[in-house]
């Protein structure tokens, strides 16, 4: 097939893209925008940002996210978001594309995967693909002697579906270290409503402490090493 003369699809589309980097977020617009004839785009920058579009746009019939945002910690935005989108198609974008990468994302619930890589045309084909119930993946990809995560990371996420998207936010905050003080100014919260927060989040996960609680978010990253150390206080 000429994927440069297929036609685009003669349907509205409303699409999410998620991704830090404008000039990225406006090629991957631009890429869309031929898979449908008419498309309405929203674009975030963030985890905290996704989930504020979403509560307007809770209709939206695509999400493109990037795995490498400020505020995500590997698969851990993509485990919530299935969980609390389930209906919503997801494609991954990402800079890694190795097998171990392409294959926990679609274990946490993506239904394709695109490389950052990817030209339009193959951007183009992706969405498409998905839009017509095809799970795309990078070509190449062998599903044989890829890592699997395990039993552990699939129970963490299904809990980190249980958190609201603001214990969300302030679980991510967490992971990267901050202090309930510095979440709360922050998030334009209180110290006593984070506290209540930190609460709800461990009872939800099942962690004893906030150390407890961030060590279950390496569950749900490739790099360990990215999750911060914590300092504990009197939630």
């Amino acid at each position: 097939m000429n994927r440069e003369s297929e036609p685009q699809l003669a349907m509205s589309c409303e699409v999410i893209i998620v991704d830090d980097h404008p000039l990225y977020r406006a090629a991957l617009k631009g890429a869309v925008s031929a898979a449908c004839s008419e498309g309405t785009f929203h674009e975030a920058d963030s985890v905290a940002s996704m989930f504020d579009t979403l509560e307007y746009h809770p209709n939206a019939d695509l999400l493109l996210l990037d795995l490498n945002l400020p505020d995500a910690h590997g698969f851990s935005a993509l485990a919530y978001l299935r969980g609390s989108h389930p209906e919503l198609p997801v494609i991954v974008v990402s800079g890694s594309c190795d097998s171990a990468t392409v294959r926990q994302a679609m274990v946490f619930g993506a239904q394709g995967f695109l490389p950052k890589s990817a030209d339009a045309a193959l951007i183009r084909d992706c969405v498409q693909g998905l839009l017509r119930g095809d799970a795309p993946i990078p070509a190449g990809y062998r599903s044989e002697g890829a890592e699997l995560p395990d039993q552990a990371a699939l129970d963490v996420a299904e809990r980190l579906a249980q958190l609201t998207p603001q214990q969300f936010r302030v679980f991510s905050m967490l992971c990267l270290g901050r202090l309930n003080k510095q979440i709360a100014h922050e998030l334009q919260i209180t110290e006593a409503t984070v506290k209540a927060h930190m609460t709800a989040i461990m009872r939800k996960l099942g962690a004893a402490n906030r150390t407890q609680a961030v060590l279950l978010a390496a569950h749900l990253t490739l790099n360990p090493d990215e999750i911060k150390a914590q300092p504990e206080e009197v939630d």
